[in-house]
């Protein structure tokens, strides 16, 4: 019997069958490259879903790591302080778009980064409602699954949601769903489901990640600026997947050069160690009353550390351009195999942020859920780690460390191109027969 089938009997009667895996069961892993419990190699580009922009185990991360768990490992920042958090914010804050006063606080996870920046945009402006956009993922916690506009499998079976939380359409050009219609969306909830005046928030994603890495058009996020102004609503972007240099800049919303008023971070910015923040204009950060807002394990010491050491890294090793190459190759590649293939609907993304639609139809748009299954068993099995996303779970995303070698990444791409043309060869002969 094999380490990994051992390990899957294992899992199967210890841990709930809802944790969903791979079955993919790590041994070591060094930047792009993972070697599992029976000597196999894989090109990892899943990254940790987006944690490990920095790859696995960094030199600097581990270092920084290192040298603060000789020191100490916790105190809780509430009960003795650390210099370490504060000169982290002050980098973020400094990093955040907006030429305005910024804060930063910490916590552990993206889920309790959007729990935070809704609790803090409530007390500011002392409403209560929020929206979000279809296709969004914010979490799992109860909070965070009613902002996620995707039922399977984040929400199926798990409601009553939270109240006042209302959903208008995202734009996706590729469906036929213009900026255009999109913001007639949220002038329908305006004047049939929530008063503006009644609205603390709208959240969005610049890029969204579980939704299948669909783009905010850029007249978009800037006629949600307008929008909140004229309302008086604060803007939250969402960076949770799409930050932290992914895109080729720090934020995925600079792009469209749009400056929300707060900033939710995790993901990519712990170099694989637990951390999330919240930045945003001070003004509004201040508005919570002192033990308002905070955690046991807020900006533990060991992951501030870790993330000094990413943005230096970020920095020294010009990540941002990194990415940007890293993200035209990917893009290259998959848009001369969508000119072969017509399985391939659309190519898309921002940066290292890149993902395929595959479609059964390419008039219809009729979305493939069982190709992209076996888009991904078929990489998996010559080596490649992939993720799939959509809420037609039709979209392979490729996520690949912003440090991997050009070597590996090439490599990553050629297994991706014999997987696509394996897993639609069968799937066609299959449908013939």
């Amino acid at each position: 019997m094999s380490k990994t089938t051992d390990l899957k009997a294992r899992q199967a009667a210890a841990v709930p069958s809802g944790v969903g895996s791979k079955g993919i069961y790590v041994a070591k892993a060094e930047n792009s490259e993972i070697w599992d419990v029976d000597g196999r190699r894989f090109i990892d580009f899943a990254a940790g879903i987006a944690v490990l922009n920095t790859g696995h185990r960094h030199p600097r991360v581990m270092d920084a790591v290192a040298k603060q768990c000789a020191l100490f490992a916790h105190t809780c920042f509430h009960v003795v302080s650390y210099e370490s958090y504060i000169h982290l914010a002050e980098r973020l804050n400094a990093a955040a778009p907006g030429d305005f006063a910024k804060k930063t606080i910490f916590l552990n996870s993206g889920a309790e980064a959007v729990e935070n920046a809704i609790k803090i945009s409530r007390i500011y402006t002392k409403r209560s409602a929020v929206i979000a956009f279809s296709g969004g993922f914010h979490g799992r916690t109860l909070l965070t699954m009613g902002l996620t506009g995707k039922v399977m499998p984040y929400k199926r079976g798990f409601g009553p949601f939270p109240a006042e939380v209302y959903h208008a359409e995202f734009p996706n050009p590729y469906h036929g769903i213009t900026s255009e219609q999109a913001l007639g969306d949220i002038d329908r909830l305006f004047h049939g489901d929530v008063d503006p005046k009644s609205v603390a928030a709208i959240i969005i994603e610049p890029v969204q990640g579980e939704g299948g890495f669909n783009v905010a058009p850029a007249d978009f996020l800037r006629a949600l600026r307008r929008l909140c102004d004229e309302h008086g609503i604060v803007l939250i972007a969402d960076e949770v997947q799409g930050g932290i240099a992914r895109t080729g800049t720090m934020f995925s919303i600079e792009h469209a050069g749009v400056v929300p008023d707060l900033i939710t971070v995790a993901k990519g910015l712990g170099g694989g160690f637990p951390l999330s923040g919240v930045i945003g204009r001070a003004s509004i950060m201040d508005a919570a009353h002192p033990g308002g807002l905070g955690g046991t394990y807020g900006g533990n010491p060991v992951s501030i550390a870790a993330a000094h050491a990413v943005l230096d890294t970020i920095e020294s090793e010009q990540l941002f351009a990194r990415a940007t190459r890293i993200g035209q190759r990917m893009r290259a590649r998959l848009e001369a195999l969508a000119q072969a293939l017509p399985c391939i609907g659309d190519v898309r993304g921002l940066g290292a942020m890149v993902a395929f639609e595959l479609v059964k139809d390419r008039k219809t748009k009729e979305p493939d859920a069982q190709l992209t299954t076996a888009i991904v068993a078929q990489a998996e099995a010559r080596g490649l780690i992939l993720l799939s996303c959509g809420t037609s779970a039709n979209v392979v995303r490729l996520l690949s460390p912003l440090t991997i070698p050009d070597a590996h990444l090439e490599e990553g791409l050629n297994i991706l191109e014999e997987a696509v043309k394996a897993a639609y060869g069968r799937e066609s002969a299959r449908a013939v027969a």
